[in-house]
């Protein structure tokens, strides 16, 4: 069963989300709710949710921001981010950078549940883990240059030979701004951005079950398969070929 929390700053949307589902049915439990991003990091680590639904802007700590450390402490929960219309932009953004889904305020009760649907699937895919739960979400509004960045690496990963160097070339930037700036906004390093954007690709490759493992390392830019092997044990906690046959 799907243990759910719902960090919302409005304590009737909260209780409407609660009321509106037959939680029951869809095999999950609301487990929980906070008010915003702090008391939802608190939650989570008194709940231990395995789908956290919360709202975008929100007082002390927003959505994005809140799923981002809860990704860097190693947080595997599934998102689904609710958004005004303004926001809309920002809420594409966060299911680019692993939510599950978004939805659009005021939505209806069945564009939640379609997307709770969405949420069981992937857990029946894999139970535990999914792609998405290892990439990072972005935290607050982004610079151009961060942007360009996220943009090179979702286009180069699998380049073997970039580096921070051919980011910062390619934007026409230092590599000390860029390091900077980037490190600020997301909370990561570029080089750490890309090799949790390398081995995310690499788990949806190795799940589709078409390729070898030293096929996928080459594909996501690592030369040396041990290595990358390594790096995918380190992050996922499971050897590539572990992850592959989990996912036949």
């Amino acid at each position: 069963m799907l243990k759910v929390l719902i960090v919302d700053d409005e304590p009737v949307v909260r209780k409407g989300i609660v009321l509106s589902v037959d939680w029951a049915s869809l095999g999950c439990l609301v487990v929980g709710e906070a008010g915003n991003g702090e008391e939802g990091l608190a939650a989570v680590e008194r709940f231990k949710p395995s789908l956290i639904i919360t709202d975008v802007r929100m007082p002390k700590m927003d959505g994005i921001a809140m799923t981002n450390e809860l990704r860097r402490r190693g947080c595997r929960a599934h998102v689904i981010v609710l958004t005004a219309y303004s926001d809309f932009a920002y809420a594409q953004s966060a299911v680019k950078f692993g939510a599950v889904d978004y939805l659009l305020k005021p939505f209806r009760n069945q564009e939640l549940v379609a997307a709770l649907e969405k949420v069981r699937s992937l857990e029946q895919e894999s139970p535990s883990m999914t792609p998405q739960s290892l990439l990072p979400l972005l935290k607050g509004d982004k610079s151009k240059y961060v942007m360009q960045a996220l943009e090179y690496i979702c286009g180069h990963y699998g380049d073997s030979d970039i580096s921070i160097t051919s980011i910062a070339e390619h934007l026409g930037v230092s590599e000390g701004h860029l390091s900077h700036v980037f490190k600020k906004e997301t909370s990561y390093t570029v080089l750490g951005y890309l090799t949790h954007y390398r081995i995310h690709m690499a788990m949806k490759l190795l799940a589709a079950g078409n390729w070898k493992v030293y096929q996928v390392a080459e594909q996501v830019g690592y030369r040396d398969v041990t290595y990358f092997g390594v790096t995918f044990k380190k992050l996922t906690g499971l050897s590539p070929s572990e992850y592959q046959d989990r996912c036949q």
